[in-house]
């Protein structure tokens, strides 16, 4: 269901806008994110003393029965007359995945732009500002597009991504129901190294299997949660008549009294709902914004972004 006006294409309204996505990036500013090392099972390593390619020296202490003879740190040694072994770290580079959800319950708005165009805007955002501070990021479809782009690093990245998007867009897609924990359970074994995910949806599409799925993602990466959301899905409805189009069939809802003001928002908003419930069960970062709003300070905390844009 979709309401009017008429969709034009890259409006930046109905259908995502390129040029809008690409100049996002100057909304970037200055950021940091906190350091956060992938949570994935390493067999026999210890994240803070390991050796070998990718390694950062991390500091040197007295030796140690059992250390790495290769490994001892001549320099302090001769100072300090006592034998000393280096430590070393894993160097990870960070990766952010943004999972985007194009199901066609996304193409709906009432107020300033479609839910689909909000998350895109919220998307691409995100890729900015993970490319910002050298992370790699990937983008994952669910839903209508069953589609992935590998991560990649630098304005490159971010570039494929806002590309991507408004690639998926354009396109014609099918009547597809995916459900959420399908796609989480996909991004889970395709994510490898991934260090966070966003997964932007409006919650249609959750079911009850989501909350295991969530769960073992969440065990792998810093999961946030970004719920996009039309105005009449989350406050009571205004009285007064409603333009709607579906299918290139229009009609008019017409919306009078209080049991027909609170009973579009629980029809509308019941994924959104189930969503929220769902992430407060289990332990992850939600936030919510509406089509009207500016969704950059929600990502931001999603993301546990510090610094001025």
């Amino acid at each position: 269901m979709s309401a009017v006006p008429q969709p034009r294409p890259g409006d930046g309204v109905t259908h995502v806008a390129l040029p809008e996505l690409l100049a996002l990036r100057s909304r970037v500013g200055r950021l940091t994110l906190p350091e956060q090392a992938s949570r994935a099972f390493r067999a026999g390593q210890q994240a803070s003393r390991l050796y070998g390619r990718g390694m950062d020296y991390a500091e040197s202490r007295v030796y140690q029965r059992g250390d790495d003879v290769r490994r001892l740190d001549w320099r302090l040694t001769a100072r300090s007359g006592k034998l000393h072994t280096k430590l070393f770290q894993e160097e990870r580079e960070g990766r952010l995945l943004i999972m985007l959800d194009t199901h066609a319950s996304m193409r709906f708005g009432t107020r300033t732009r479609f839910k689909s165009v909000q998350a895109a805007r919220a998307s691409a955002w995100a890729a900015w500002a993970a490319v910002r501070v050298a992370e790699r990021v990937a983008l994952m479809g669910f839903g209508t597009r069953d589609e992935w782009l590998a991560p990649k690093a630098g304005p490159r990245g971010a570039l494929s991504v806002c590309g991507a998007i408004a690639d998926w867009d354009r396109r014609d897609t099918e009547a597809v129901n995916e459900p959420l924990s399908i796609a989480v359970q996909r991004a889970t074994r395709t994510a490898h190294g991934a260090s966070r995910v966003l997964l932007v949806t409006d919650g249609s599409c959750t079911d009850e299997a989501a909350r295991r799925a969530l769960v073992a993602l969440s065990r792998r990466a810093r999961v946030g949660v970004l719920a996009v959301v039309d105005p009449l899905e989350v406050a009571p409805t205004p009285e007064g008549d409603y333009p709607l189009e579906h299918d290139g069939v229009r009609t008019r809802l017409h919306v009078h009294g209080e049991r027909q003001r609170l009973w579009l928002p629980a029809l509308l908003g019941a994924g959104h709902a189930r969503l929220a419930a769902l992430c407060r069960d289990v332990g992850v970062a939600f936030r919510t914004v509406d089509t009207t709003g500016d969704p950059f300070d929600a990502v931001a905390a999603l993301l546990g972004a510090r610094g001025g844009r």
